[in-house]
């Protein structure tokens, strides 16, 4: 099983980006789809953005369509969430996700293994 550590996150003012990697160990990153969730305090995690294991397909929540960009190196092993234009509603801890499946999908319970997730903070 993949396991996952995210890094990036931070406190930004709004309007400004941070950059969010999720690195992975093991040599079967390559085989899986990933995800973006977030989770603000008091509120259900939910989903930002997924990829899938070449890369080529993408799939963004409504809410951070043509904000954020979610991106992959499998060389790497590692996933990325370029999140720009950055609003104090985005304030939530965010974490990686992996679906050995290849889905691409939106559901949290779709996903094997999960981050520990790191903590997004934009102050207005």
């Amino acid at each position: 099983q993949v396991q996952l550590v995210e890094s990036g996150g931070g406190l930004v003012q709004a309007g400004g980006s941070l950059r969010l990697s999720c690195a992975a160990s093991g040599r079967t990153f390559s085989m899986y789809a990933m995800g973006w969730f977030r989770q603000a305090p008091g509120k259900e995690r939910e989903f930002v953005a997924a990829i899938s294991r070449s890369g080529g397909g993408t799939y963004y929540a409504d809410s951070v369509k043509g904000r954020f960009t979610i991106s992959r190196d499998n060389a790497k092993n590692t996933v990325y969430l370029q999140m720009n234009s950055l609003k104090p509603e985005d304030t939530a801890v965010y974490y990686c996700a992996a679906d050995r499946l290849n889905r691409v999908a939106t559901p949290a319970v779709l996903y094997d293994a999960w981050g520990q997730g790191t903590q997004v903070t934009v102050s207005s």
